[in-house]
């Protein structure tokens, strides 16, 4: 068959990953009502709600004239009038020049990286923060009654608080503020998510709900109907929300430093763990490409970070200090021309804002300049020490010489240059010509974009650093030098602290299912399929019930004895009790549905049940039922130990093969999902 034209957004998982990772689901008495956490005001009349308002303004444009321009062309090509085809053509032009416009504008506003900075006075170079995806609203409430009514054979005006504190979570979720509360009000409703796609999503039926999210940087529309394309919009806003609170802290001192290194390789690790697990990107923002270029962009920003510390906490600026702030600039320039190229590849060439590659490059040129100039001053301040440096200190910097360049510069032998003042500082020169060269063409690449061109800070930073090499120059050059002025060898780049791409920890936010009052998810779940709910009426007799329980939350029947009073009412075998004379027991333990059992008057009891079917044979179902014994143990066990070692990969398990060791026989009831059953110690027992 031929593959169709758009896929759906999908994710994937490793195979190494199991169910005890999954977020519990607690009874309804131990959840909270509604969410803590709340979305900023989105009529807040603040610089980053501006810019967002203009975002959301043009993205709706662009949705626009994209639908008029879909139009134009089916027109175009049904018609066999050239007079329309004429006048259809001239509305392509005005439709696409009107395209070209909004592009260019929210070109601009993504390149505003102004707004995202610290407030701070001290000069920094600014850093590159994302913009969040914007989406429209969406609304569950007919999608969710429906299921609820077609599915779980409840009455869904009983879910109305639900399902509204639901729409009321992800219409936060849509303005979230630049701190560690809006981080965690997206991961809220990520983690939510899980708990909406067991509880609403099949695996092979569209619910009907429509995602809206728009391009992070050319706002393109892109609308798909599955959960991961949301969960995938969801954790790209709270990478971009890392790289918007990395942007701003002050970096003037080491605690602000660490708190940008902090969500730079927070923001990479959301990032990398997208492109890592999420396949079939409906918009170029989420394309593998994209989001490799990004993880890239945060790492070369924490290795900034890292440079900026060691330049605060270096104290004794000696020989070696100075050789290795220079390898740590040089490791920066190293990391952002990586970046540079990711750029220029042909998908990423037209799709990055220029103002970004301009920034990129011109960071590229400042910092090895500044590795030449940190060179230069080494062996000038080696000049004016004391002959030789005698003993360890003069082995130790001697060393760290040896070592500096990539390949051993022609001429004397470096030992010698280290013992020669004057061959110091003609190599210091030759380091500083370089560092000039460098400050120059980053002065030049800064003037040819408008946007880099407004960066008043920027523009401070790059003319105080030009200023400062070319008077050290000045310092070193002498009337008496007649010989041309060598060319500085590449300085090999080194780092002491390399940077680490942190995953999400998705654990770290706690929630609820909102929708838990349908029952235990491991039974009451969209994946599952049962009869309708039947009411049996059981009397006591001479032998008792004649039925055996096992588990809890919901307690199974287990089996039935033969021609007793169970068996002659109805009641099965693979039966789940969900309420006893019209008390809802889905959530209830063992020892509370035989209390409630034993406690029934003569007249008998009435039991609503209802029977899972399964595309396996019967002998898997009862394999699975044995196996969930130990699965019901582990749940306990979490419960009682808290989410220590949970993984974080847990909450996005679409199409997840699952791996069990050890516990016996695992099956998946109809492919799809698992079953809970009571734990060993709750042992059947015979009514």
């Amino acid at each position: 068959m031929k593959e169709p034209a758009t896929r759906e957004f999908e994710m994937s998982l490793s195979d190494g990953a199991s169910d005890d990772d999954m977020p519990l689901t607690l009874p309804p008495e131990d959840s909270h009502s509604g969410s803590i956490r709340k979305g900023c005001d989105p009529f807040a009349q603040t610089q980053r709600s501006k810019l967002q308002h203009r975002r959301a303004r043009i993205n709706q444009q662009i949705n626009k004239e994209m639908r008029m321009r879909a139009g134009a062309e089916n027109l175009f090509r049904a018609t066999t009038n050239n007079k329309v085809k004429e006048t259809v053509a001239l509305e392509l032009s005005f439709v696409n020049s009107n395209l070209q416009l909004l592009k260019e504008e929210l070109e601009e506003l993504n390149s505003n990286m102004e707004v995202y900075q610290t407030d701070s006075e001290a000069i920094n170079v600014p850093m590159i923060p994302l913009g969040l995806k914007e989406t429209k609203e969406v609304d569950f409430t007919v999608s969710i009654q429906d299921f609820i009514c077609e599915h779980y054979g409840e009455d869904s005006s009983l879910y109305d608080k639900e399902i509204k504190e639901l729409m009321e979570l992800r219409q936060a979720m849509r303005t979230p503020s630049r701190n560690q509360a809006g981080l965690e009000l997206l991961m809220e409703y990520y983690n939510q998510m899980y708990y909406l796609d067991q509880r609403f999503f099949p695996l092979h039926r569209n619910l009907g709900v429509h995602f809206h999210w728009y391009d992070s940087l050319t706002g393109v529309p892109s609308c798909q109907h599955t959960l991961a394309f949301e969960k995938g919009s969801v954790l790209f806003n709270i990478g971009a929300l890392y790289t918007q609170i990395g942007a701003r802290q002050d970096r003037s001192a080491t605690a602000g430093i660490d708190k940008a290194i902090d969500a730079f390789q927070r923001a990479a690790g959301a990032f990398h763990y997208l492109k890592e697990n999420f396949s079939n990107a409906p918009s170029l923002d989420m394309s593998s490409p994209s989001l490799c270029m990004l993880v890239r962009l945060m790492v070369a920003q924490v290795q900034e970070c890292v440079f900026e510390r060691i330049t605060l906490t270096t104290l004794d600026m000696n020989f070696t200090s100075q050789l290795h702030l220079a390898q740590e600039a040089a490791r920066v320039s190293d990391v952002y021309l990586l970046v540079q190229q990711t750029m220029t590849q042909p998908l990423m060439k037209d799709y990055v804002p220029f103002s970004w590659a301009s920034m990129v490059q011109v960071k590229s040129e400042h910092f090895r300049a500044l590795s030449h100039y940190y060179t230069a001053v080494a062996h000038c301040n080696h000049m004016l020490s004391t002959e030789g440096e005698e003993g360890e200190g003069g082995e130790e910097a001697e060393r760290a010489f040896l070592q500096f360049y990539i390949n051993v510069p022609a001429g004397p032998k470096l030992s010698q240059v280290l013992r020669d003042p004057e061959k110091s500082r003609k190599l210091g020169k030759a380091h500083l010509r370089r560092a000039v060269i460098r400050h120059e063409e980053a002065m030049r690449v800064h003037s040819l974009c408008k946007i880099l061109r407004k960066m008043d800070i920027l523009q401070d930073v790059l003319s105080l650093m030009h200023k400062r090499s070319l008077d050290k120059y000045s310092e070193l050059d002498r009337e008496d030098d007649f010989d041309e002025t060598a060319e500085a060898p590449e300085i090999q780049s080194h780092t002491h602290q390399k940077p680490d791409i942190t995953p999400p920890n998705f654990s770290s936010v706690q929630v609820t299912d909102i929708f838990q009052k349908l029952g235990p998810l491991s039974v009451f779940c969209a994946r599952a399929r049962w009869g309708p709910i039947r009411v049996i009426c059981l009397q006591r007799g001479e032998g008792g019930l004649g039925l055996t329980l096992r588990g809890d939350s919901p307690v199974l029947v287990a089996g039935v004895v033969p021609g007793g009073c169970a068996a002659e009412a109805g009641l099965r075998e693979g039966d789940y009790i969900v309420a006893i004379d019209g008390q809802d027991c889905k959530w209830a333990k063992h020892g509370e549905v035989v209390n409630m059992l034993k406690s029934c008057s003569d007249r008998g009891v009435e039991l609503s049940v209802v029977t899972l079917h399964s595309h396996e044979s019967q002998v898997e179902r009862r394999a699975i039922m044995l196996s969930h014994c130990s699965n019901k143990e582990n749940t306990r066990q979490r419960l009682l130990g808290g989410s220590k070692g949970q993984s974080s990969a847990s909450l996005l398990n679409w199409n997840r093969k699952k791996k069990r060791e050890g516990s016996g026989v695992t099956k998946r009831l109809g492919s799809t999902f698992s079953l809970s059953f009571g734990s060993t110690r709750d042992a059947e027992a015979m009514y």
